[in-house]
Formats: C-alpha cells, structure tokens, sequence
C-alpha cells in the first residue's frame, strides 16, 4: 500500500483558511522565557516600550508588562480583553516604539515583522512555527535582507489550542522565537530554550480560560 502519511504528528500542521484570525493564545510561560534572555543581555528593561499588535486576549501582554515599563497592546480582533481594535498591517504606521512582539497569524507573518522592523527603535521579536524558517520565498524576500539576529528553539514543546489557552493536551507543532535587534550586525545566532516551563509557568496564568 502507497501513500503520504498525513497524520498530525508527522505534518506538524497548524493549518488556517485564508481569512481566519489564527486565533492560538500563547502560553505566558513561553514568552517569560524569551524575556529572561533578553534581560540578561541588557537587550530589554522598564525605561522601555513595547508593543503587541496580536493582544488576543492578553496572554503575552501580562508577561510583558512583567519587563517593560509600558505596552501598547491592541488587536485587530475584539476577543473581549479591552484592547483596542486595529489593523496592525493594513492601516497607517503607527508610532514608534522601543521593542515589539508578537505572535502574528501565519500568512501574514512577514507583513508583522517587516512593520515590526519599521516601527521598532530597539528590535522585535516574534514567535513562529519551527518551519518558518525554511522556503524560498520567505529567504529572498525576508532573511536574505534582514536576518534575525538570534533564533531560539524551544527544546520543550508550546502548546497552542486554537481559541483557548490552557495548560493540559499535546501538539505537534514545533514554535521558535525569531528577534531582530537594530545594529546587531553579526551572523545569525541559533540557540535553544532549555527546559523552562514548570519554573516559569503560573498557576494564574490560566484563571480567565478555566484550564
């Protein structure tokens, strides 16, 4: 018998129609772990701004604000949280600030990080399915002008559930961080995030979702 093995675990699909939200809450833990290697570098601190156009329901905001003296956090969508309502990508450039993150719908990733890069003093940073990095398209109209400065895998799985935060099930799907920082003009970096998710995660991380 013939055939491509389609199953979720060997495709690692994080499959969305064209128009959907790509609404797939992040785990604070995941973005603590990021911040706490970027402080540790003197790359961020409390005298500086930071930016979250996928607010969703607030979920990566909370850590954030956690690092950073101010954030402005908003949405293209109302998910319920308070942010304000705006095309982060198709509306007119806002203003700048320090650093920004995001964790930006998969089509249109590219959009997110080159407005990022724009309107970023400092740099940004997005996290990404691991298999961002590969295709062509993406290296000749992206990587091959503006790398990232550092790559980070994740060495424990991020778990994302569509329309929900919660800290219980599986995927697999593997997610990095990619970070772009102004003026940081050496070879890409590739690392890896270690271990860190029981030390960083939160009980009341999950309190609004219930899971």
């Amino acid at each position: 018998m013939t055939g491509q093995n389609r199953s979720a675990a060997v495709m690692q699909q994080r499959s969305e129609p064209h128009d959907s939200l790509d609404d797939f809450p992040t785990p604070p833990w995941a973005t603590r772990a990021l911040l706490e290697l970027l402080a540790a570098r003197g790359w961020i601190g409390p005298d500086q701004t930071v930016r979250e156009p996928c607010a969703n329901r607030g979920h990566m905001v909370r850590p954030l604000a956690e690092f950073f003296g101010a954030v402005d956090a908003s949405d293209i969508h109302d998910y319920g949280a308070g942010y304000p309502t705006f095309d982060y990508v198709g509306m007119e450039v806002p203003e700048a600030v320090d650093w920004t993150f995001a964790n930006p719908p998969f089509k249109l990733a590219e959009r997110f990080i080159q407005r990022a890069l724009l309107t970023s003093r400092v740099g940004c940073a997005v996290i990404v399915r691991s298999a961002f990095s590969e295709g062509v398209g993406r290296y000749t109209d992206l990587f091959s002008k503006t790398p990232p400065s550092i790559e980070l895998q994740f060495s424990e799985r991020v778990v994302m559930h569509k329309g929900k935060l919660s800290a219980k099930g599986s995927t697999a799907t593997a997610y990095c961080w990619m970070v772009w920082k102004h003026g940081h003009n050496l070879p890409p970096e590739k690392g890896w995030i270690g271990p860190c998710r029981k030390r960083l995660e939160r009980t009341d991380d999950y309190e609004m979702e219930g899971g």
